[in-house]
C-alpha cells in the first residue's frame, strides 16, 4: 500500500490545527505529524486528490499552505514515528506510548501502541477525552463495543479497566491489522477485532459503547448502536466540535437516551449518554 506525505505550513495555533486535521480526516487522510511550523498529513496514494486538498487549504484563508507533496514507501513508516512520536500521559494514571519509550514510575495503566497508519494515539483531543472518561468509569464485567477503533487504544483501556469482552470495529484495513497487533502487544485476550462498520456489529447485549469517529457518522450510526445496547447502558461519543453537540444530543434523544455530561479539549467534545431502562423500538 502506497502513501503520500503532504507537508502543510500552518500557524502554531492548536485550535486551527485541530480543525485542519478534522477536515483532512473527513476526506481520507488517516495520520498526522506535527512540528512547530507545519503538519505532515498522510493519505493512501489512490485516495489523494490534489484539487480537493487545494480547496481545503484555500478555506483556511491564508493560514495554511502546501509546502511539499512526496511519495512515502510504507516500510518507512516506523522510522518516521520513532523520530517524531511522543508518549501521552492522561491524568497521571495512564500512558499511551510506543514500544521504544520507557514506562515511567507510578503509572497504573501502561498502553503500548505501534501506531503505523492508524488513528488513535491519545495526541488528539478526542482520544484523550475518551481515555479520561474510561479512567473515571467502572468497566468491571462489562460488554463493550468500540466503534471506529483505530489503534484499539480505547478497547485496550476498557480491557485493562476490567471489561469482560470488547468488540473493536474499524472499516480501515490498516486500523484493523494494527488493532490486532496492539491487542497482542499488550497481552490482551478478550478483544475481538472486526473489519467493518456499523452493519458489522455482532449480536447485542453491550453495556458500553465507545465511538470516537466524526459528527456525520455518529448521526447516521446512533440508530444502529441502539439496536445492540442493553437497557441502562453507557454511551461515550467523541470526534465532533462543541457546535455539533446539540445535533448529537437531539439524535440520541430520539432513542430515549439521556444526555449526562460533556467535556471539551481544544474545542473537541466527548459526550456521555445513558440508554433508557426500557428502550423504545427503533425504526
Amino acid at each position: 500500500m502506497k502513501y503520500k506525505e503532504i507537508n502543510i505550513k500552518i500557524a502554531e495555533n492548536e485550535s486551527l490545527r485541530e480543525k485542519l486535521m478534522a477536515v483532512l480526516l473527513g476526506i481520507g487522510y488517516d495520520s498526522f505529524m506535527e512540528t512547530e511550523q507545519s503538519i505532515a498529513a498522510y493519505i493512501e496514494t489512490k485516495l489523494f486528490d490534489k484539487k480537493q486538498l487545494q480547496t481545503v487549504i484555500k478555506d483556511f484563508d491564508g493560514s495554511a499552505s502546501i509546502e511539499s507533496i512526496r511519495d512515502l514507501a510504507d516500510q518507512n513508516w516506523n522510522a518516521i514515528w520513532e523520530s517524531n512520536y511522543e508518549p501521552v500521559i492522561i491524568e497521571g494514571k495512564c500512558i499511551v506510548r510506543a514500544p521504544f519509550h520507557e514506562k515511567p514510575a507510578g503509572i497504573e495503566y501502561d498502553v503500548v501502541i505501534q501506531p503505523k497508519m492508524s488513528f488513535g494515539t491519545a495526541h488528539h483531543g478526542t482520544t484523550y477525552l475518551m481515555i479520561q472518561l474510561i479512567l473515571e468509569n467502572d468497566f468491571t464485567g462489562k460488554q463493550v463495543l468500540d466503534m471506529g477503533s483505530g489503534t484499539a487504544v480505547l478497547a485496550i483501556m476498557a480491557a485493562m479497566k476490567g471489561a469482560e469482552r470488547t468488540t473493536a470495529i474499524d472499516n480501515d484495513e490498516w486500523a484493523y491489522n494494527n488493532a490486532r497487533e496492539n491487542r497482542e502487544r499488550n497481552s490482551i485476550k478478550n478483544i475481538d477485532v472486526i473489519f467493518g462498520d456499523a452493519s458489522s456489529i455482532p449480536g447485542g447485549g453491550y453495556d458500553v459503547v465507545l465511538a470516537n469517529i466524526n459528527r456525520n457518522i455518529l448521526l447516521d450510526d446512533i440508530q444502529h448502536y441502539n439496536k445492540h445496547l442493553n437497557d441502562d447502558a453507557s454511551v461515550f461519543l467523541s470526534g465532533f466540535y462543541e457546535s455539533d453537540l446539540a445535533a448529537i444530543v437531539e439524535e440520541a434523544q430520539k432513542f430515549g437516551w439521556t444526555f449526562v455530561e460533556h467535556r471539551t479539549r481544544n474545542e473537541w467534545v466527548a459526550a456521555v449518554f445513558r440508554t433508557a431502562s426500557a428502550k423504545p423500538e427503533s425504526d
